[in-house]
């Protein structure tokens, strides 16, 4: 394990921030210290590809505007952005060998803004093949492993991502989360993340999955952090036909989420010693049952009791079709995907296999080889459930059971509570190799983070403590909101981590191996 990057020593993002604009160091420094730390930590597997020519040019035109006082608010701040956005220069695989050494014409939208924003990108981040699976262990070009302790996973999909922030080698990074992806291995890495509400960032250049899922979020150490990335990452975008003009009757703008978020600081502010007073949280009974491992339950508990002495109000709700979160998505989910990869057929782009007789063979063999287990597997689910006689009973069905899982949670925040928390996952990160002759497992650690997805609603992860062997591995909090709340999560997140240290804490301080 390495040292951590040089951009550590300034604090949080807004700290960095004012580093660079006082010139205490340079965006080259940090591009060039964070190029060094990637390259110190590959056996975590977490980039996939470094350009360095590239990133060195990103962080003179950085120092450039610094000095002529035209800069962005994220100017010299490094970051990485995970293989399932396209990026010009850097190649866009998703973690897949039918998209090796594709080279993208263009960068996609979170890319664009991020990087107008000042960003100083350090590379291409490791993840699950085309974002499927919850342990980043489905990748073509190997497994990620866990800052924490290097025999666990890191989580997936946005393994690389989480990895990458946990080590520090970057101040944060870009991540999807179309069941979960970027909550869960921010959960098993000890980092924050967040998925922010379907349509509020957009989707234009992200490799599709699940095209009404699919969801782009940032992870960092902090809420604080986060905040700094995804208010520029957020905003109407007439490129992606899922992108939203207004939430809630505001303009789906950037900006929009650091007002909510100052606005909800300047009332914990103001209510002194009890900033949370008045704060309804809801506890599913659902999310506390069988299968939830002691000691994830325990570091959530422990992580209630302190919003509580915070002033919140803790109130037991029921999420009733918590259950049937688990086939609706994995019906849905892999219909759209079967839709979606059907581009990937050796013709235009992508693997072509070597050896065919015809045009049909050719597109057999290309999609043969290029694809892995998972992607097959979820592939032929998705072509089963759209095909005749089939269309009515799983995939209409799994749709009308969303919107009553939606419904469920509009039922809560109507009449009983103003956020939902709980776990992120049921257990800490597994072993590197667990569940690998039970390739469904996995699915069923996505018990907590699903009927999020699936209702569209933003959600973030916070790490609130340690479990599994030895205490060395990382429970994350899940925080849940309604629609458009993302800037009340992060001030909320903000003022447990205010009074908690789980997010400052660093592999290694923990007695764990590497």
């Amino acid at each position: 394990m390495t040292t951590s990057a040089l951009h550590t020593q300034f604090g949080g993002i807004a700290e960095l921030r004012a580093a660079l604009a006082q010139r205490q160091v340079s965006a080259r420094e940090l591009a060039q210290s964070a190029l060094a730390a990637a390259q110190a930590a590959s056996d975590l597997n977490a980039f996939l590809h470094i350009d360095e020519a590239l990133t060195l040019a990103e962080a003179d035109a950085a120092d450039a505007a610094l000095a002529a006082g035209t800069a962005g608010p994220l100017a010299g701040v490094p970051i990485a952005h995970k293989d399932a956005f396209v990026t010009r220069g850097w190649r866009t695989t998703a973690g897949s060998k039918m998209l090796n050494g594709y080279a993208s014409p263009f960068d996609a939208t979170v890319v664009q803004r991020l990087q107008a924003a000042g960003a100083v990108s350090i590379g291409k981040l490791n993840c699950d093949e085309f974002a499927m699976g919850s342990a980043n262990e489905n990748s073509a070009y190997g497994a990620v492993r866990n800052p924490w302790d290097t025999k666990a996973v890191p989580g997936g999909s946005s393994g690389g991502s989480a990895a990458a922030v946990a080590a520090r080698l970057v101040a944060a990074t870009t991540g999807t989360d179309t069941g979960g992806s970027v909550r869960q291995p921010a959960a098993l890495c000890g980092v924050s993340g967040i998925k922010p509400t379907y349509g509020t960032v957009s989707r234009f250049g992200i490799v599709a999955f699940g095209s009404s899922l699919d969801q782009a979020g940032p992870l960092a150490p902090s809420s604080r952090d986060l905040l700094e990335l995804l208010d520029p990452m957020s905003g109407f975008d007439p490129s992606d036909a899922t992108s939203l003009e207004s939430c809630d009757g505001t303009p789906n703008v950037p900006g929009r989420i650091r007002a909510t978020y100052d606005a909800a600081q300047a009332g914990y502010d103001a209510a002194g010693s009890l900033p949370l007073k008045g704060l309804r949280i809801g506890v599913p009974q659902e999310y506390f049952g069988a299968g939830l491992a002691p000691d994830v339950a325990a570091a959530v508990e422990a992580a209630l009791a302190q919003f509580e002495a915070l002033g919140a109000q803790r109130v037991s709700i029921s999420l009733p079709r918590t259950e049937l979160a688990i086939p609706a998505y994995y019906v849905i989910a892999p219909a759209e995907a079967s839709s979606n990869l059907a581009r990937y057929d050796g013709v235009r782009y992508g693997h072509r296999a070597q050896e065919y007789t015809d045009l049909n063979q050719m597109i057999a063999r290309s999609r043969a080889e290029g694809f892995g287990d998972e992607v097959k597997r979820r592939i032929l689910i998705g072509t089963y459930v759209l095909s005749h006689g089939y269309y009515d009973a799983y995939y209409l069905q799994a749709q009308r059971v969303r919107r009553l899982i939606a419904q469920d949670f509009q039922r809560a925040y109507a009449d009983q509570c103003d956020v939902i928390m709980g776990p992120v996952s049921p257990t800490v990160a597994k072993n590197l190799g667990d569940n690998r002759d039970d390739p469904t497992a996995d699915w069923l650690a996505d018990i907590y983070t699903l009927g999020v997805s699936l209702a569209g609603l933003p959600a973030m992860s916070v790490p609130c403590g340690f479990g599994g062997d030895g205490q060395r591995r990382p429970v994350g909090l899940q925080i849940i909101g309604n629609y458009f709340d993302e800037g009340r999560l992060l001030a909320i997140a903000d003022r447990y981590q205010q009074v908690t240290d789980w997010h400052r804490r660093v592999p290694g301080q923990q007695g764990t191996e590497h």
